[in-house]
């Protein structure tokens, strides 16, 4: 058996617009400067807390960004049903994950800095709760480049890291994959560069959902 763990944002979804929004009303609210939108994207993957301190500049999280936080999950779905505001599929993201799911050789799971709550809805919106047998998310586990969300859900689905692919657009995803010892795959139409995941360790760079397939034909046949 191999084990596939996928990111959610920025690798199924694309929730760059969402979460550069939140985020720029949680800074306005605490009266400080909205962030770019780059500099939210730099930051999508990491544990909330985690990412508001590193937009404030800030190593380690304090009582602000825990305020924030909170503040930013409570407007969160608010936000998310206003229009031009929702967490679409990528392209071609759906049919890929319809044919790993009808492979007998594959468990598929999510590895993500979304919430809990933030993945059941996702999940449920796209069809993927019948899809993901195992996940982590924030709720779960440190956040990445941490190995736990890979580690346990190896231990879950009882597969060793060395037969798991983590699949992710962003550089924590790949380092999270290395340390762990699992294959890392980078995804190009995510919020990362090419440079940068390949230096972060991604074994491969699919250019789009289908070369996902392609590759693990390849190289897990």
């Amino acid at each position: 058996m191999k084990l596939v763990l996928f990111d959610c944002d920025g690798t199924l979804v694309d929730s760059a617009g969402l979460i550069h929004e939140v985020m720029a009303r949680t800074f306005e609210a605490f009266d400080l400067d909205r962030p770019t939108s780059d500099a939210t994207k730099a930051i999508i993957g990491l544990t909330l807390d985690i990412a508001i301190a590193r937009l404030m500049g800030q190593e380690h999280v304090d009582d602000r960004a825990t305020a924030m936080t909170a503040h930013y999950k409570s407007i969160f779905a608010s936000v998310r049903g206003e229009p031009g505001c929702s967490e679409a599929l990528f392209p071609g993201i759906a049919e890929m994950m319809q044919t790993l799911a009808g492979r007998d050789e594959l468990l598929i799971g999510a590895v993500t800095g979304k919430s809990r709550r933030g993945l059941t809805h996702i999940a449920a919106t796209h069809g993927f709760d019948k899809i993901f047998f195992v996940s982590r998310t924030a709720d779960d586990c440190p956040s990445k480049p941490h190995p736990a969300m890979v580690m346990e859900c190896c231990a879950e689905a009882g597969v060793d890291p060395r037969d798991t692919i983590v699949i992710g657009d962003a550089i924590y995803d790949m380092q999270m994959a290395k340390a762990a010892g699992a294959d890392a795959l980078g995804v190009a139409w995510g919020y990362a560069s090419v440079p940068e995941l390949m230096v972060s360790g991604a074994d491969h760079i699919a250019r789009e959902p289908a070369d996902i397939i392609e590759w693990m034909d390849r190289n897990h046949a």
